[in-house]
């Protein structure tokens, strides 16, 4: 840092800053990024397609703080996720085998 003098005071002046991609990715997921677009294609003024780009990028303590957590409910993303997915629905299937094969018996008795 070099330093400026103006007679009895000196005063440093900053140079600049090194910053790594450590600092700017910590940054980022510390305090989180938000980038948002819109891909819009129209053919004499008919909207053929429209495309909504959202993304977020951060920390999972920063999403959770920011009410996102679908990570963890999603079967593809999380095993958990995957094994209670599973169970309600061997559950339901279950109950509908129960519902069948009560009509079924119901069905016997009345012939």
């Amino acid at each position: 840092m070099t330093e400026l003098d103006l007679g009895q005071d000196t005063y440093p002046i900053p140079g600049p800053q090194n910053t790594n991609l450590a600092d700017i990715l910590e940054r980022v997921l510390d305090k989180g990024i938000v980038i948002a677009g819109d891909i819009k294609i129209d053919l004499l003024d008919i909207e053929l397609l429209t495309i909504r780009l959202r993304l977020f990028v951060a920390s999972v303590d920063t999403a959770k703080k920011a009410g996102i957590d679908w990570w963890e409910t999603d079967p593809a993303l999380s095993s958990r996720a995957a094994r209670n997915s599973l169970q309600d629905e061997n559950r339901e299937l279950r109950e509908r085998i129960d519902a069948l094969e009560s009509k079924t018996d119901q069905m016997s008795d009345d012939r």
